[in-house]
């Protein structure tokens, strides 16, 4: 059994952890390692999207690897409307002040960026690596794991959950809150007769919301229905399957022609109290999973992984201990309004907008011309999404 020590341990090789790591390349007082169960992945028609803020592009030029990034494709304009009722409103760039709302980006190819930018900066990056067990003394934290066919131990200063929560279950005092929402995501990329114009599309029905983000040429499907629906729409033929979305969203884009490879998954709203202990610092799907509308949730777990970069990057540069109570209080801090923020964002908009109540859809339909006839609250609710909660 080999024994090896470093100030910070990432446990959870994907991009969020990937990023921790190379916000903190840049120090090289600093020992890292990150450990990543799985090997790299392939493409195979991986057809996850990714909306990136303008924020998340900012702190991906930063960090490097947007340049590397192989197909993003521009958000200018976000259309919001509520199916069967009166009342939409209209996002812009030029709303928000900022060149670009955002871009999308598929799940495989921001990894391979990401990943290609922490070989070119010599990271110590184990894939294959198995965590069976994590614990943490008043001084340092403990990993045990097992890497081609070799058991170690190594230590750290500072563990860094950011594995999507699996191993916070096994920390003691930190918990996780729950509110599951009867709800499936069906994602895919889809052809329609009207080519992308750099809008996307989030329309609410009583279901749940259907979004359309424009990729390359077309778009990326996420559709969110009932379980018992979810079951029944993976299982329809490539003809079905256009027909009941193009019932569904409507006839603004012509008809669906094409569909690729679909997948669906359940949805929840899931985080956990606190967001650190004893050593360690939760990050990404380690610390909340969202629901998927107005794409927050990556956007939230990658300025995690950046502002605890730079309160470790604080921490040593005033030649602090790093993993200590204070500092990882400093870091709940500074997280703590932003996480909040979007759990309750994201959450709000599901049970406002996810049911079957006329009352309550003739409101939520007057909300959004409200909001689409007051530019400073289209300018304040645009930069929280972009930007975090300080906007």
């Amino acid at each position: 059994m080999s024994l090896e020590n470093y100030d910070i341990a990432i446990i959870g090789g994907g991009p969020v952890g990937m990023a921790l790591a190379l916000a903190l390349s840049n120090s090289s007082h600093l020992s890292i390692l990150l450990l990543e169960a799985r090997g790299l992945p392939d493409k195979i028609d991986d057809e996850r999207p990714l909306a990136l803020s303008h924020g998340s592009h900012l702190i991906l030029q930063r960090l490097g690897a947007w340049k590397k990034l192989c197909q993003f494709t521009p958000i200018n304009t976000i259309h919001i409307s509520n199916k069967g009722y009166f009342g939409r409103t209209v996002l812009t760039n030029t709303d928000a002040g900022v060149p670009t709302l955002g871009y999308v980006v598929n799940y495989h190819d921001l990894f391979r960026a990401l990943y290609d930018t922490s070989l070119q900066n010599n990271l110590q990056y184990q894939t294959g690596a198995v965590v069976q067990q994590c614990s943490t003394a008043e001084h340092l934290g403990h990993v045990q794991y097992a890497h081609a066919g070799i058991e170690k131990t190594i230590s750290a200063k500072l563990l860094v959950l950011a594995d999507g929560g699996r191993l916070g279950n096994q920390i003691k005092d930190i918990t996780y809150q729950t509110i599951e929402y009867d709800q499936w995501a069906i994602v895919a990329n889809v052809k329609t007769e009207e080519q992308q114009t750099g809008i996307a599309y989030e329309r609410f029905t009583s279901d749940g919301p259907v979004a359309l983000l424009p990729s390359g040429d077309h778009f990326a499907l996420v559709w969110t229905v009932s379980p018992e629906a979810a079951k029944e729409i993976l299982a329809l033929d490539e003809d079905r399957f256009l027909t009941r979305l193009h019932e569904h969203f409507g006839g603004r884009l012509g008809q669906f022609v094409h569909a690729g490879k679909r997948s669906g998954f359940p949805l929840a709203l899931k985080y956990a109290v606190p967001a650190i202990s004893q050593r360690i610092a939760l990050v990404g799907n380690a610390a909340q999973t969202l629901h998927p509308v107005a794409g927050q949730g990556f956007n939230l777990g990658l300025r995690d992984a950046y502002e605890l970069a730079q309160e470790i990057l604080d921490t040593a540069s005033d030649s602090k201990e790093i993993g200590t109570p204070s500092m990882l209080a400093r870091y709940r801090q500074r997280r703590h309004t932003d996480s909040q923020g979007g759990r309750i964002f994201t959450d709000t908009l599901v049970k406002l907008f996810s049911n079957n109540n006329t009352l309550l859809k003739h409101c939520c339909g007057l909300g959004l011309t409200v909001m689409d006839n007051c530019p400073p609250v289209k300018r304040f609710i645009a930069r929280r999404m972009i930007f975090g909660a300080r906007g």
